[in-house]
């Protein structure tokens, strides 16, 4: 019998409170313990270089400092890498590759104590040729930042279906592009920080802000070559992520190695200027792209050729390239396509995930490009979408299977939004002011498949008092999923959401999760929840079934009560059903498990970018409002709006928030933000200078959902708050378009760009005009002579 569950999207109320996890810690650069000391790291001012002396014998004479260690100390464990073995060392040895990376780390009693130690610490550089953009590194006879990658080549895939070349011979209208993303930041406020305690029984606990606690676990245990039982990593408040707290980081290293070396705990937190300029960063990337059309809008084939900036390491950019190549092919039909990709590495901070993770920059392109083919074949922006949108049912070439859609009904809504727009839209109350609106669609993953543990898995614990405590290894790094999480759980067990205490992470007590990536959490881990949630249900309703005479499949459990179905007065509260099982008899302990994780999914092929990458995939559109004023090049946003297809909301405050936030921080993307470098040094190191949105930044962002619910997702929910993101830098730059009619195919558009293109456009203008009337004139005399011997 098919359990239907009520309140969620039905008569659960408006949710606009969070879950506070039970024991939740503070930030971990204010955690701490007796007799900690304080680290500090020594960063390479160069940007390639080679390593011949490291002297830390003058830093371990100053007094107040109790350890120091170089790369000669570690192990020498490389980290990162998805489809081969790393390369990242957690302090440099042989060789510094990029302006930050970490020569060593000093343990003292106070900071200050540890900054005048770096201080001492004499190290000899023999300077090398750095490869600082990706196209001087794949020329031939270039520096290699690694001896084993020649020409610098991180990773390639090539994706191929269809024949896009031949296609291309079919088309009545084929148009070709080149753009180019910038590098930018994650923005978290929140920097990094590490604090780690060794005891006397060879056991090391760690404390830090990740959103994938368990690649700590692992490398930890690696890098240190101990056991992973002796591991013990408990998440502190996370504060924002954004992917850029996936990863185990040397400082992280470095506090652990240190408090093994003392004996004492060592706490590390890095400044903000060291996260902006030492640590990750959003691949910047060169797209060349050719896309052919039939003269009604059919998109026919698609070729593309992408160049990704890795900067110095590998870590986890195989997947990066990956998805923007396979991503080329959603979220319209395309029978052709051809997509090759190139990671390539540079002496800069390294690149990786970050919101969208490699989707923005090519869908950037292909977004961009579709408005101007379709202005260029006199067609709707919104109707060549429409006509192209992928539906339920479609598999795409590549193999990505589309379990649910509502890109169409995102589409229709988007239509009804521009054309209310516009007849609010006041005309230019100053000329030099002008407006526009532009739109564009996203398709994105709910959680990708990944090589090895792919699972997530819940716990439920069953109080005497009727509440219950809900642990899993997921982390909530500003998304709510703690919420949406016990939602789901008070959910399927009829009781009230302040009823479920959410766990905080400690590996020692938490199941094991893949992490906080991917848009995961509430499709994988949410149906983990439900599972544990059922489990405990299961063994309730056995329970209850006797009390009340009635069979399991016949109760219904609904505000806190549990009762026989259309026999609401037959039933007892949740709480003392509760009381009843664990004091009857020989008494009985509650514990639900539930684990689960996409099924009859083949790992996907990162060279090739094939295979079904996820259990169900997200759509939407952006509608996007400008002002552009043609004086000063400002453009001003003011305001978005999102059709999104997430399929059923859980908890549609936490959706909004997720959905506007990720749309102002694409007005980011778009306009101001760019790391500056000079000679591999960062320039722009500091939020003053490194331009993110600000309140007045912001704008007002309409949310509208489709009412789509996937047969996978819990409830009926999919991915909701990343893919966004993909949709708003093309919404903006096609509604500048519509303002001024210029297109820019490289981002950000500051306000130079636009003054500069504005300029440029201008005098074509003006030279076509000059060349319009001369040939106008030669036409006209044209004309005279023709008439003339006419007549004659």
């Amino acid at each position: 019998m098919k359990r239907e569950y009520v309140n969620i999207g039905g008569r659960l109320p408006r949710v606009d409170g969070m879950v506070k996890a039970a024991g939740e810690a503070m930030y971990t650069g204010d955690l701490s313990l007796p007799g900690m000391l304080h680290g500090k790291l020594l960063r390479s001012p160069h940007p390639h270089a080679r390593l011949l002396k490291v002297d830390t014998a003058p830093a371990l004479t100053l007094e107040g400092v109790r350890a120091v260690i170089t790369g000669e100390d570690t192990l020498k464990f490389l980290a990162g890498g998805i489809a081969s073995p790393g390369n990242e060392p957690y302090l440099a040895f042989e060789k510094v590759r990029f302006v930050g990376d970490a020569v060593a780390a000093v343990a003292a009693v106070d900071e200050e104590t540890a900054e005048r130690a770096l201080a001492l610490i004499d190290v000899e550089y023999e300077l090398l040729d750095p490869v600082l953009d990706p196209f001087a590194a794949m020329a031939p006879g270039s520096p290699l930042v690694h001896d084993d990658a020649p020409g610098n080549i991180s990773f390639e895939t090539d994706l191929s279906f269809g024949n896009a070349q031949r296609a291309f011979a079919t088309c009545d209208y084929v148009r070709y592009d080149e753009f180019k993303t910038a590098p930018i930041r994650h923005g978290f406020i929140e920097p990094h920080a590490a604090l780690a305690s060794w005891d006397t029984s060879g056991r090391l606990t760690f404390w830090g802000s990740k959103q994938s606690p368990y690649f700590t676990y692992r490398n930890m245990a690696k890098a240190l070559d101990i056991p992973m039982s002796k591991v013990r990593i408990m998440q502190s408040y996370l504060g924002g992520g954004f992917g850029g707290k996936n990863e185990m980081f040397n400082l992280d290293f470095c506090a652990a190695l240190l408090s093994m070396k003392t004996r004492r705990p060592v706490r590390i937190v890095v400044s903000q200027e060291e996260v902006l300029y030492a640590y990750r960063q959003r691949h910047p990337a060169w797209i060349k792209l050719q896309s052919g059309f039939m003269k009604d809008g059919t998109l026919v084939a698609v070729d593309a050729e992408i160049v990704a900036e890795g900067g110095a390491y590998k870590g986890i950019g195989a997947l990066s390239l990956y998805l923007m190549c396979t991503f080329l092919a959603l979220p319209y039909r395309v029978a052709n396509l051809r997509a090759k990709g190139c990671r390539v590495y540079t002496n800069t901070q390294p690149s990786c995930a970050m919101r969208g993770h490699g989707v923005p920059q090519v869908r950037y392109a292909a977004e961009v490009q579709l408005d101007m083919a379709a202005r260029e074949l006199g067609l709707d922006p919104l109707e060549i979408r429409l006509k192209n949108a992928i539906q339920s049912g479609d598999t795409t070439g590549n193999g990505f299977e589309i379990t649910s859609c509502g890109l169409s009904e995102t589409l229709l809504e988007a239509r009804g939004i521009v054309e209310r727009w516009r007849g609010e839209t006041p005309a230019d109350s100053e000329p030099h002011l002008k407006r526009g609106i532009g739109v564009a669609s996203y398709g994105y993953l709910s959680g990708p498949r990944m090589a090895g543990h792919n699972t997530s898995a819940a716990l439920i614990k069953v109080h005497e008092d009727g509440r219950v405590g809900l642990v899993t290894g997921s982390t909530d790094c500003g998304q709510g999923s703690d919420t949406v999480l016990s939602q789901i759980a008070a959910e399927v067990l009829g009781i009230h959401l302040d009823d479920v205490q959410y766990g905080g992470m400690d590996s020692e007590i938490v199941p094991l999760d893949p992490g906080v990536f991917g848009s995961r959490v509430t499709f994988i881990t949410g149906n983990a929840v439900k599972w544990a949630a059922e489990d405990v249900r299961a063994q309730l309703a056995g329970v209850a079934a006797g009390l009340l005479d009635a069979e399991p499949d016949d109760l219904e459990f609904r505000d806190r009560r549990v009762f026989v179905r259309d026999e609401p007065d037959r039933g007892l509260p949740f709480a003392k059903l509760v009381k009843s099982a664990q004091y009857s008899g020989t008494g009985m302990t509650i514990l639900g498990r539930g684990y689960w994780a996409p099924e009859d999914i083949d790992l996907p092929r990162f060279d090739t970018g094939m295979g079904n990458q996820s259990g169900a995939y997200s759509f939407g559109t952006q509608v996007a409002e400008v002002e552009v004023d043609t004086e000063t090049g400002r453009v001003k946003v003011l305001r978005l709006a999102v059709s999104h297809d997430c399929g059923q909301p859980i908890n549609e405050m936490l959706v909004e928030g997720q959905l506007e936030g990720s749309s102002i921080g694409g007005i980011g993307h778009t306009f101001t933000e760019t790391i500056q470098r000079r000679r591999g040094q960062t320039m722009n190191a500091s939020f003053l200078e490194y331009r993110m949105p600000t309140a007045l930044d912001a704008c007002p962002v309409e949310v509208t959902h489709t009412d789509t619910v996937d047969e996978m997702g819990p409830f009926g929910a999919k991915e909701s708050g990343e893919g966004v993101q993909v949709a708003v830098m093309p919404a903006l730059v096609s509604a500048v378009h519509d303002a001024v009619g210029v297109w820019f195919k490289e981002v950000p558009i500051t306000p130079e760009v636009v003054v500069e293109a504005l300029g440029r456009g201008a005098e074509a203008a003006q030279n076509a005009d000059a060349r319009r009337g001369a040939d106008a004139r030669r036409d006209s005399r044209d004309d005279g002579r023709s008439r003339d011997g006419e007549s004659a």
